[in-house]
């Protein structure tokens, strides 16, 4: 049952984007997914999961959108309007006509859909994440410090925009692309760092979702070719991902970057990662991504913690800092400084930096400073910044994680259980 909720959820997606393509209307191919992945529960299980499960997908829900438009009153106007002029609605019923309608870059079409500058910024990347990476408007939520109710109101109009303003579904011309491509590859930085740590559940990673992601940046890459950030987009995913299976332990608890197993990270991503970043850095200075990708390339090619190149860390999040200004930033570059000037140089920066609203909000930040406080010995200040990053984390895994941190300390400093420090 649970690898058949995998491979229903791996599909959905692909089917969703599809879909999409093929009626224009996000509400009625949304419905039209829902009704299809309901079938499939109740047929896969029984006859076997399909041999094309998107085109399985996409098959039942085009026919459940065929029924509702036709039971519709209006049901041959709304075709009319609905439908993309470049599209329409197949009459063939057989799987091999319906796997030729799922195009493998239907899900980057969705995204320049989503990320249309008709749409604010703040609906083009809830709309993405929604329908291309499958988060839950409670998670969109979270991300953004704002309430279901705002999302969904957001999700809302940015649909109804596409609809009145006939929005193609399809990748804008090559001079219109400047204007997208921001947000395009903001969006896909977004749903990566979503898979790195998920914002619920046990599990620290979503590695389908990781791969969703590093999948829609190769295509990107290659649509748009020789474009510097872009590639520098890619090399993070590539480098971060080269760390994936050593980020955890066998009990599913986070491991921090300098007791990995380094034996772990997959050194064919790490190559191909680097020599992406040299590429970037060939063509002219970085932007934010590509210093990113510096950063983790650094990294990757140290042998082991003690011989990783803090001082080069921090030059790199110096240009970061200057470049792309804020809060997440300054709090890496924090901790790099700590590395180089000791953890009282870090923490100053922390401290002076601490009134930001965003920060005290910030989990990372928070365990952070519990790190360099517990470094320079001032055990009952960690203890409290410890337990106000557990009071913000909503992960499992890193819920644990902090947990043993605490219990650890409590221990050390003889603090009784749940007594503040």
């Amino acid at each position: 049952m649970e690898q058949l909720g995998l491979v229903i959820k791996v599909a959905r997606s692909g089917a969703l984007a599809t879909l999409i393509r093929l009626l224009g209307d996000f509400d009625l191919a949304e419905e039209a997914v829902q009704e299809a992945t309901c079938r499939a529960l109740v047929d896969w299980r029984h006859n076997g999961v399909a041999d094309n499960p998107v085109a399985w997908l996409v098959q039942t829900g085009r026919r459940y959108a065929i029924d509702t438009l036709r039971h519709n009153a209006m049901a041959r106007q709304h075709q009319r309007k609905l439908l993309w002029p470049q599209e329409t609605l197949p009459a063939h019923d057989n799987d091999d006509a319906l796997s030729a309608l799922h195009l493998p870059d239907d899900q980057l079409r969705l995204i320049f859909v989503c990320c249309h500058p008709a749409l604010a910024q703040e609906a083009q990347v809830a709309l993405t994440l929604k329908t291309v990476a499958g988060l839950g408007v409670d998670e969109i939520a979270r991300a953004y410090l704002s309430s279901p109710k705002t999302i969904e109101q957001r999700l809302t109009r940015a649909k109804r925009k596409i609809r009145s303003a006939v929005i193609a579904y399809q990748v804008p011309d090559e001079d219109q692309l400047a204007g997208r491509l921001d947000a395009v590859m903001r969006v896909l930085y977004l749903i990566y760092n979503q898979a790195y740590t998920t914002l619920t559940g046990p599990a620290l990673l979503d590695s389908r979702l990781a791969e969703a992601a590093i999948y829609l940046a190769r295509v990107l890459n290659r649509l748009i070719r020789r474009h510097a950030e872009v590639q520098g987009l890619l090399a993070l995913m590539l480098l971060q991902h080269a760390r994936a299976a050593a980020r955890v332990d066998a009990g599913g608890m986070p491991v921090p970057l300098e007791r990995q197993e380094r034996a772990l990270w997959d050194a064919k991503l790490i190559a191909e990662g680097t020599a992406m970043v040299e590429k970037c850095l060939r063509r002219g200075p970085p932007g934010p991504y590509g210093l990113q990708a510096a950063i983790a390339a650094v990294h990757c090619r140290a042998s082991s913690a003690a011989e990783t190149d803090w001082t080069e860390i921090v030059a790199l999040y110096d240009l970061l800092e200057a470049m792309s200004p804020n809060p997440v930033v300054t709090l890496n570059r924090a901790v790099a400084v700590a590395r180089v000037q000791g953890a009282g140089a870090g923490l100053r920066i922390l401290d002076a930096f601490g009134e930001h609203k965003n920060l005290l909000g910030f989990q990372y930040y928070h365990s952070a400073r519990a790190g360099l406080l517990e470094e320079l010995g001032e055990g009952p200040r960690a203890l409290t910044a410890y337990r106000r990053a557990l009071a913000l984390c909503r992960n499992d895994a890193e819920s644990a994680y902090l947990s043993a941190r605490i219990e650890r300390l409590r221990r050390r400093i003889s603090v009784p259980p749940g007594e503040s420090s």
